[in-house]
């Protein structure tokens, strides 16, 4: 059985970049009717934060990427770290190293003036034949796991394809501070193991922990799972994702008027792909998806696509989710009966929900002032005496559809065989306050006949004072 994990630390939010690599273990798992597991890595006591982790449990349900058994975290399980720890030290695979701080920055920086890569050194590692320093006073002992010293380290990764490198690259390495917590190359390996991961879907910037694991792996007789190393999601430039760039908590994106299955449409695109196929269904990604068809190289965040995405979804939304979603903005529809007819005429635009809500504002509510740059524009020649004379043909008539409202505007503009933009600009600054939003007929059918009138009234009204 296929089980794969998530595991974030909660120091901070789930960002895109977290949440991507999430749906690609998702997906997996999904797929071949598995288990997708989540691990909250949460040893670093110091660093977490009670709100972080709300807030990542809150963007899965926001998002709908299920988990399947409980919710594992490290800090509840030091006991079965230290139950390894000390099997290691039993079995002579593991040591305690006394070196203090004080000497080991001074090993680094003589290896670092010599040009070397800075490494432990090896003092207090067993051998045969070698004697060990005397153990010092007042120096609480770290726990080191002995590596390989000969030979190479290998495993092939998913994505990157056979990865090989020297034993001599990776030293002792710490497993248990000087205080007994464990360490994360160490805890990662066993809980991989224990939660019976078949496969690790995680970011490339994990690359190089992956030998220090396998050699816990190998000294615990474990086997490995299957890595796949994802390359990074990068700006437009080619650099690393910022906050500035999009690398935002995402439930920012909630915020910001994004559907969740447009966030997971774009993230499944940064870094694979199926054809020139844009649009997916979590059906489609479900049946198309697989981790070796992921992108060697970096894939580039583009807010453009998003927009684009999430546009796609606020269209092929259903009415009724839309009234839901929309409650969230300030905007209640609950008790609307036009409700097809104002998402008819302000979805087509709105590429968040932020920009549907501001659309169906305008022409729900009565502007609040005139945008100046449209005045100049429409206002002129007999703007005002068109307004005046529409206004009576208007009150003539009982138009309540869409359709019908057009009627009315044709008549008016074959009947004074004007240009439709004669009339046209000069009603909308009445009805929306600009030049742009939805179709006149459709504005007009929205907000009925007696509001149209009163639009057109206040906009004469405002004129006049202008003009006084």
């Amino acid at each position: 059985m296929v089980v794969t994990r998530f595991a974030p630390s909660p120091t901070g939010y789930l960002h895109i970049g977290g949440l991507r690599t999430a749906l690609f273990n998702w997906l997996w798992a999904r797929k071949n009717n598995g288990q997708f597991r989540l691990r909250i890595e949460d040893t670093d006591l110091s660093r977490n934060s009670e709100e972080a982790l709300k807030a990542i449990l809150e963007a899965f349900d926001w998002v709908g990427l299920n988990y399947d058994g409980e919710v594992v975290y490290q800090s509840k399980r030091f006991y079965i770290y230290k139950e390894y720890i000390q099997k290691l030290l039993d079995e002579g695979k593991a040591y305690y190293c006394y070196m203090s701080k004080e000497e080991l920055d001074k090993l680094r920086q003589e290896q670092m003036a010599r040009g070397e890569r800075p490494r432990y050194n090896g003092l207090w590692r067993p051998e045969e034949g070698k004697k060990l320093p005397p153990i010092p006073e007042g120096i609480k002992p770290v726990v080191r796991i002995k590596a390989p010293k000969e030979g190479f380290i290998e495993f092939v990764d998913g994505i990157k394809g056979s990865i090989k490198i020297a034993a001599s690259e990776v030293d002792d390495f710490i497993i248990a501070r000087s205080d007994g917590t464990p360490t994360y190359n160490f805890v990662v390996a066993i809980d991989d193991y224990l939660m019976g991961l078949t496969h690790v879907i995680r970011g490339d910037d994990h690359l190089y922990n992956t030998p220090k694991q396998l050699v816990v792996y190998e000294a615990l007789g474990f086997t490995p799972p299957k890595f796949y190393h994802v390359p990074l999601i990068h700006n437009e430039q080619g650099k690393k994702l910022s906050k500035r760039d999009g690398a935002l908590d995402v439930m920012e994106y909630k915020k910001m008027g994004y559907l969740p299955q447009a966030l997971l449409n774009f993230l499944v695109r940064l870094g694979w792909s199926h054809g020139d196929q844009e649009i997916f269904s979590i059906e489609e990604m479900l049946e198309l998806f697989d981790p070796k068809d992921i992108n060697k190289s970096a894939s580039s965040y583009n807010l453009d696509k998003l927009n684009w995405l999430n546009s796609y979804y606020i269209k092929n939304s259903s009415h009724e989710r839309l009234v839901e979603l929309l409650k969230d903005f300030g905007v209640d529809l609950s008790n609307c009966d036009k409700i097809d007819l104002i998402f008819d005429a302000t979805k087509q635009k709105a590429k968040t929900l932020i920009d549907l809500a501001n659309e169906i504002n305008k022409v729900m509510n009565d502007p609040s002032d005139y945008d100046a740059k449209a005045i100049k524009k429409a206002i002129k020649g007999e703007a005002k005496e068109l307004l005046q004379e529409f206004a009576k043909k208007l009150q003539e008539k009982e138009p309540q559809s869409k359709e019908e409202f057009h009627k009315v505007l044709e008549d008016f503009v074959n009947e004074k065989a004007i240009g439709f933009g004669k009339i046209g600009m000069p009603l909308r600054v009445a009805l929306i306050g600009n030049l742009s939003g939805p179709g006149l007929d459709e504005a007009m059918a929205i907000i009925g006949k007696e509001k149209t009138l009163q639009r057109i009234q206040n906009l004469l009204q405002y004129l006049g004072e202008k003009e006084g």
